[in-house]
């Protein structure tokens, strides 16, 4: 609920009305600036208050508060770019719709009342025609033009897709126009009819369904520089000028959006205008801290000149001749030209003779309730407002109750929207704050949740989560490789049309050895499977039998392995675990407590982890999830579960500086509640180890986190219960043995973001259970990664940068013995640089105080060796350089790559090979695949391309790849599967479905429908894969919201599936149209159904031997012959007769 009426209450304050003159000071605690600020709007109706900070974090953390006090619509954040001056990398999409949407606020009829942002937001030049620019508005009724809608969404910097999946995209197919504003959460989609919006819809990024109708869509650019015809005509201009950037000038001369052309912008501006120009007469200024502020903008402005005189040499450009600057000096606010009335707000130790706001913070949390709730009795036995305000509903319930049982009487509105809170009293809200505060002058005091528990939760919202895009064709386009079931491996030569036997359809062509071809009609695309197993396989005859010999060969050596996970199977699920209790008050407390808004597969992984646990067989779950996506959280979490049931729980980890990162982040999530959690390293002497492993046989230590120590002889557990394994892949076999030892009757879960091929491959088959967490915190961003020679210039200029926005570098040299010569060459080459050293052979002691100290930011620069690769999280490291990439495994460089970016900030990643050397054909894949795979999300897929470049091995010990190789990874798995279900006894379903259908029909995706080809297979195999009628319903409506109306030849596919799904239902194998009869196998009948039959097709056959059933099929009335054309008619004779015959309802 929003607290009005608090921000009414806080304008009460005297000092507010001891405020005079067009620059005055006030001066105010940081606990209740967020209030003041609200109070301040309140005494102001009508006008806007523009806040300016230090920094964007005061600034984000002020805006998050205030939304609590007057709304989201009326506080609005202009947001600074997050990239640096001159870097060829655009701002996010959000940002600079962000920017735009507040510029067209505070020129529109209902300005914000509040815009936060820091000096640096502030200080930026506004883009050409920024002031000026409207946002395309769109409403259902309306008539657009959509060839026109177009053009000026690909003007306004939107990329044309085939689906749109982020912000900035926009995709057309047919009468319907999909679009993801720079703004807003969910993309949109516009349905026409002709040129009227139908239909105006939300919908969901991941299976692309529409979701909830919209009354109107405001779409704002995705590029904040826009190319007008005056910045063209600059551009054009600085080919003479600045020839050093003609590439660039040429680009936006010809109207081209490309990635990052905004840095080009203070080159193009006219008028030098800031967001203070445009802001209307009544607005006031409000600087927080301005003494911080005006440091800020120095250390801002003088970086920016320093990037330049170092980018100077770099364009053969005078370093002398001042280039135009991005942001304005810190005057062009303060100084006498700013018009607007200012308000500093300071701290009172800074501001003596300043009106001061009376105003103190709660205090310290505490964990003594009855000590608070005394505290807020006497508060209102002086007639005082005490708000308590809660992060969510779960929280507030227990709050109540804390209080109420100290003898507090507290009303609880926190399931009320409005509510007044005016008078004197108690009361709990849902009000997420920073800061409580009390004002003694107006008697009101708010109590935030984290003054009362010391933990705070983030704001920010999860991502939607990305389409799940593992589909069995993921990325397949002509020339790759696929493995029919039948025929073996192919080349896909792509999606052909052909008429055969008078109907036209869509089919798959494959091109076997000796220039055969091979038409695969789309309803058996499930016979084919893209091959995973190496580079370039050998192609099989068609109709040979090597693809038989060879499967035969890969069925009788899997069988062995069979017979081994079987065995290990049956050990799993006989063995007798323990079955943990459902979750405590205490658990849902705990996970409350997380300070961050847990991912849709998160929740998921965390659900399944728990549900294992709670079963009496023991729990092996793997959760595949990429670097910084959570899966930390997800083992707090089992971890906390198993010693709610007085259950000791063991995390094994590879390094002993992630061992003491993993304590600290353990102990505290559990702090607060009665739990002991120990580390067991090399950085603790031997008479700490062994009070450690004494309190671990005693049972003392409830959790013990360390590295392969924990394997060794003497480490006795009084009742282990979980087992967590993080970074799997870094542990070796004979780790893994003695893990074994460990592991049994143990629930065990392992983490890790690039699973090695033989655990990938166990969970493909079913072996053990897999999580895979795809969706990226709310706000990582994709790490810029370069894959190149060795480059000096390159790697000292990318140091540069990184000190210039006061960020860490990690420098990878895996070499001991060259590392500190290493480190030495950078200190000659970036003086200004601190450079500190570490790797594994260093003294326990000294490694640990090194990289402390580089946590606390007393070192630039760490060179050290892959010691980084797991786990370390250090936010403030957006940089990455790695010398001999090319020696790295695929997993590890990932696994490197992913320890910088943490933060939010832009990283960039640097992988180093030699100049003038070959690269192994391996090396360059590997390294090509990095480089491609920078999306946020792409561990498990870089996990599968490992399994490509290396071959799985043999799961269980000798080597495999030949028989991957020979098949493809995806049938080999298939016949594992086969094998196991066999020896366990069990069903062994087909991998083809047996169900011929052959109906003559012209039945196919049209190209002008679905254009893309991904699509169009990815929408025949399922529903090559339906088996009842809801699915194909399902399937109906999906293309009529994706694709708009069914043209005939759709109709017809739909059809054809309504027919399969009644064949699976009364389970035929075998349907077959032909010369006007259908032959249907296997029938068999009761005798009531015999009756039926007669009477439903007098003409019917039927063989009870051989159980085949032969209908006439009638001849279409004359007007169903026009809709719908003879073989529709049959089609759906056919299913109604099925309907009619089987059903005995």
């Amino acid at each position: 609920m929003l607290l009005h009426d608090l921000a009414f209450i806080a304008s009460q304050e005297p000092a507010l009305a001891a405020i005079g003159g067009r620059n005055s000071v006030l001066a105010c605690a940081e606990q209740s600036r967020a209030a003041i600020i609200a109070a301040l709007s309140a005494r102001s109706p009508g006008s806007t208050l523009v806040v300016a900070t230090p920094t964007g974090t005061a600034a984000q953390q002020l805006h998050d508060d205030i939304v609590q006090f007057i709304g989201a619509d009326n506080a609005l954040m202009f947001p600074a770019w997050e990239t640096l001056p001159f870097e060829r990398v655009s701002p996010s999409v959000e940002t600079m719709g962000r920017r735009l949407e507040v510029l067209w606020r505070l020129r529109s009829e209902n300005p914000p009342q509040i815009v936060l942002g820091s000096v640096r937001a502030l200080l930026q030049k506004l883009g050409p025609g920024a002031t000026t620019l409207q946002p395309i508005i769109i409403k259902p009724g309306e008539e657009i033009d959509s060839e026109q809608l177009l053009a000026k969404l690909v003007h306004d910097g939107y990329r044309r897709e085939e689906i749109v999946e982020h912000r900035g995209e926009v995709a057309r197919r047919g009468s319907i126009i999909d679009v993801f504003p720079s703004t807003a959460d969910t993309p949109i989609r516009i349905d026409l009819w002709g040129d009227e919006v139908e239909r105006l819809t939300s919908f969901n990024v991941n299976d692309q369904r529409s979701t909830d109708d919209l009354v109107q869509a405001i779409i704002f650019p995705a590029r904040e520089l826009q190319l007008d015809e005056g910045v063209t005509e600059r551009a054009r201009a600085l080919v003479g000028s600045e020839p050093w950037g003609r590439e660039h000038w040429d680009r936006l001369a010809d109207g081209s959006n490309f990635e990052g052309m905004e840095s080009w912008l203070p080159w193009l501006i006219e008028r030098e205008q800031l967001i203070t120009d445009v802001l209307p007469a009544s607005s006031e200024l409000i600087f927080v801290d301005p003494k911080r502020m005006r440091d800020r903008a120095k250390d801002l402005l003088a970086e920016e000149d320093d990037l330049a005189k170092a980018l100077a040499s770099t364009w053969a450009r005078d370093a002398e001749r001042t280039f135009p600057r991005l942001h304005l000096d810190i005057d062009q606010l303060f100084g006498p030209s700013q018009s607007l009335n200012a308000l500093s707000l300071s701290l009172p130790s800074e501001a003596i003779d300043a009106p001061t706001v009376q105003s103190t913070g709660w205090g310290q949390a505490t964990s003594d309730a009855e000590a608070t709730a005394k505290r807020v009795q006497q508060l209102i036995t002086d007639k005082w407002t005490v708000v308590i305000a809660a992060e969510g509903e779960s929280s507030a319930q227990r709050l109540l109750e804390v209080f109420t049982q100290n003898g507090v009487i507290v009303r609880d509105l926190s399931k009320s929207k409005e509510a007044d809170l005016s008078k004197p009293g108690t009361y709990v809200v849902v009000a997420p704050l920073h800061h409580g505060y009390s004002l003694p002058q107006v008697k009101l005091a708010v109590i935030a949740e984290t003054d009362l528990t010391g933990r705070r939760r983030t704001h920010r919202q999860p991502r939607a989560r990305k389409r799940d895009t593992t589909s069995v064709f993921q990325d397949l386009k002509p020339g790759d490789y696929v493995v029919h079931h039948y025929h073996g491996v192919g080349k896909y030569e792509g999606m052909v049309k052909r008429t055969i036997g008078g109907s036209e359809r869509d089919y798959l062509l494959l091109a076997y050895k000796d220039g055969d071809k091979l038409y695969v009609p789309t309803d058996h695309i499930d016979a084919v499977r893209q091959y995973i197993g190496g580079d370039s396989p050998t192609l099989h005859r068609l109709g040979g039998s090597d693809f038989a010999r060879a499967k035969q060969r890969v069925r009788s050596a899997v069988r062995e392995i069979a017979q081994e996970l079987v065995v290990l199977y049956q050990r799993r699920v006989n063995a007798v675990g323990h079955a943990f209790s459902e979750d405590t008050p205490w658990q849902h407390e705990m996970e409350g407590a997380f300070p961050f808004v847990e991912t849709p597969d998160q929740r998921t992984a965390i659900e399944l982890v728990k549900g294992d646990m709670e079963r009496n067989v023991p729990m092996d779950r793997l959760v595949c999830g990429d670097v910084g996506f959570g899966k930390t959280e997800v083992a707090v979490r089992a971890a906390f579960k198993a010693i709610q049931d007085g259950k000791q729980v063991a995390v094994l980890v590879p390094t002993t500086l992630l061992a003491s990162q993993h304590a600290n982040t353990f102990a505290e999530r559990f702090r607060g509640y009665p739990i002991r959690v120990e580390s067991l390293s090399r950085f603790l002497t031997n008479s700490q180890a062994k009070k450690v492993l004494a309190g671990v046989a005693s049972g003392d230590v409830d959790c013990v986190i360390g590295t392969h120590r924990l394997l060794q002889e003497g480490v006795k557990f009084k009742d282990l219960g979980l087992l967590v394994v993080d970074e799997e892949q870094r542990f070796g076999v004979t780790h893994k043995e003695m893990m074994k030892k460990l592991k049994t009757n143990v629930d065990v879960l392992t983490l890790t973001a690039t699973p090695i091929p033989r655990t990938l491959e166990m969970s493909l088959v079913g072996i053990r259970d897999m999580s895979l967490l795809q969706t990226p915190p709310a706000d990582r961003q994709p790490i810029l990664t370069f894959v190149g020679e060795d480059d000096e210039r390159v790697s000292t200029e990318a140091i540069r940068r990184e000190l210039l926005r006061d960020g860490q570098v990690f420098w990878v040299h895996n070499r001991v013995q060259s590392i500190e010569q290493r480190a030495q060459e950078l200190r000659e080459l970036v003086p200004e640089a601190r450079i500190a050293v570490a790797h594994g052979q260093m003294d326990e002691g000294r490694l640990e105080q090194i990289v402390l100290d580089f946590w606390e930011g007393k070192f630039d620069v760490l060179v050290c060796t892959t010691i980084i690769e797991s786990g370390i999280d250090m936010p403030t490291v957006n940089t990455l350089v790695v010398e001999r990439a090319d020696l790295l495994g695929l997993g590890q460089l990932h696994q490197i790559r992913g320890r910088v970016g943490r933060s939010g900030s832009r990283a960039y990643a640097y992988l180093f090979h030699p100049r003038d050397k070959v690269l192994s054909e391996d090396a360059y894949e590997r390294l090509k695949t990095i480089g491609e795979a920078t999306e946020l999300g792409s561990g498990f897929k870089i996990a599968m391309r490992d399994l490509e470049i290396r071959g799985a091995g043999n799961m269980l010990g000798e080597a495999q790849s030949g028989h991957i190789a020979a098949v493809g990874y995806d049938l080999y798995c298939q016949l594992v599967t086969e094998a196991v279900s066999e020896m366990k006894g069990e069903d062994v379903p087909p991998i083809v479905p047996e169900l011929k259908l052959d109906v003559a029909t012209n039945a196919y995706l049209p190209t002008d429908y679905v254009s893309k080809e991904e699509s169009r297979l990815d929408a025949y195999r399922r529903l090559a894969a339906v088996t009842t009628q809801s699915d194909v319903a399902d399937i109906r409506d999906e293309w009529i919201d994706r694709y708009g109306p069914l043209p005939e030849a759709a109709l017809a596919l739909i059809r054809v599936g309504e027919l399969r799904a009644e064949c699976h239902r009364v389970g035929l194998r075998e349907l077959v149209v032909a010369d006007g009869r259908a032959r249907l196998l296997p029938v068999s009948l009761k005798a009531s159904q015999q009756m039926r039959l007669t009477r439903i097709a007098k003409s019917s056959e039927w063989n009870e031997q051989t159980k085949q059933l032969s209908v006439t099929l009638p001849r279409a009335p004359q007007g169903k012959q026009a809709d719908a054309g003879t073989a529709g008619y049959s089609i759906d004779y056919l299913v109604s007769f099925l309907q009619e015959l089987f059903d005995d309802n």
